[in-house]
């Protein structure tokens, strides 16, 4: 047994210092939470102005796989962990032979591959859309294609936001994307009449303790998270099961950290399981200004092992996000954002806005969830048509 493994029981005390894998707006959050805790963060990322490496006690700039880097990290920090799940799961492991991870490289190889991921909530009994492995052309003519038509073909690896998905209602279509996806390894999954989209965020320690946050109602458009409301509107039996599920999950993968469950919610009521995240989740943002423990300081006491914090609502809250669309010759007015008084902005320091890049959220708490809901609405419209007023030009 490791070092690192041995200590796994030991808290980690403030003042140490704690790694990152990812320079992204989920790291610079992670970052804050742990700096506001007391801790010092090192972030490896190759970017040179990355939202996390801009805010960290110390940034590596190299590629995920530098050796040099990763010894580094793992001398330097007593615990690791990522902000996305396309890190490769080979530096994580290369980092757990010198200091603490998580979440651990082979939880994190199952949830960074659609068909792995697929596979194991299948064969683990979690409801999951009819689908197919497509590895190969041959495979298009497999037995059963048909009844999976019409249907969503998404890439295996490196998909996220929408992109690498093709919605196909025939065979001729299904080879076509197919192709238009390099012919790479793909899932094929019935498309599926829904209700709603819900997700879950789960947090399980190194001592098997588990908690779960309020289920979030998801909305999307062109693939890409629109808005969150929490608590979801779904009935409270549904909720419940969704949290369960989501513990379950989290122990059948042996996970620890923070998790994000994603599921479909079909007409008739029941849940399937959509996709997991091996992180924080941008479902999850509302917590920071909604819950009494976010899903970021959250990470950080799982892999400090500390006792896991309180993540009760404190009121319904509804989370819209901000893409680079909203931006054009000039900042956006936030003051008009920000005129309402229970509106909290979150920006990600980005500097550079294109068309369907997360720039930053709002948040908006409410003591209804439908007042919430149409406040953060009145603002996107605002945002919407001040963006029209004055185009962006193009770069």
């Amino acid at each position: 047994m490791t070092a690192a493994a041995n200590n796994r029981s030991r808290a980690i005390a403030p003042g140490a210092w704690l790694g990152l894998l990812g320079g992204g707006q989920l790291g610079r959050m992670f970052t804050m939470a742990a700096q506001s805790m007391g801790y010092k963060v090192m972030v490896l990322d190759p970017g040179t102005d990355s939202p996390a490496g801009t805010v960290a006690d110390r940034h590596l700039q190299a590629e995920y796989t530098d050796a040099d880097a990763l010894a580094e990290m793992a001398k330097r920090c007593a615990a690791a962990t990522t902000e996305f799940e396309n890190v490769p799961a080979e530096s994580l492991q290369r980092l757990s032979e010198g200091c603490i991870v998580s979440p651990a490289a082979h939880s994190v190889a199952i949830a960074q591959d659609r068909i792995r991921e697929k596979l194991f909530l299948d064969e683990h009994g979690f409801g999951v859309a009819p689908f197919a492995v497509i590895r190969s052309e041959a495979d298009l003519a497999a037995a059963g294609i048909d009844g999976l038509l019409p249907g969503v073909l998404k890439v295996s690896r490196f998909g996220y936001d929408g992109k690498g998905q093709v919605r196909v209602g025939s065979r001729g279509e299904l080879k076509a994307a197919f192709q238009s996806l390099q012919s790479e390894p793909c899932v094929l999954e019935k498309f599926l009449a829904l209700d709603k989209e819900v997700s879950v965020v789960v947090c399980r320690g190194f001592d098997d303790e588990v908690t779960t946050f309020p289920v979030s109602e998801n909305q999307h458009a062109d693939g890409i998270l629109d808005v969150s409301i929490v608590p979801a509107r779904v009935p409270d039996e549904i909720a419940a099961n969704a949290r369960s599920r989501a513990i379950k999950l989290a122990q059948e993968l042996d996970y620890r950290g923070v998790l994000c469950v994603e599921y479909f919610v079909v007409d008739d009521g029941s849940l399937l399981v959509n996709e997991i995240a091996p992180r924080p989740h941008n479902s999850g943002h509302y917590s920071i200004d909604a819950c009494v423990t976010s899903q970021f300081e959250q990470q950080v006491r799982v892999m400090c092992s500390l006792p896991l914090g309180d993540t009760s609502l404190l009121c319904p809250a509804v989370m819209l996000n901000l893409l680079g669309d909203l931006w054009a010759q000039q900042t956006p007015p936030w003051d008009r954002v920000l005129q309402h008084r229970t509106a909290k902005l979150h920006l990600y320091g980005k500097s550079t806005p294109r068309p369907g890049r997360k720039m930053g959220h709002v948040t908006v708490l409410s003591e209804q969830a439908d007042a919430a809901l149409g406040t953060a609405l009145e603002i996107k419209s605002t945002l919407v048509a001040a963006r029209a007023e004055s185009p962006l030009q193009p770069v």
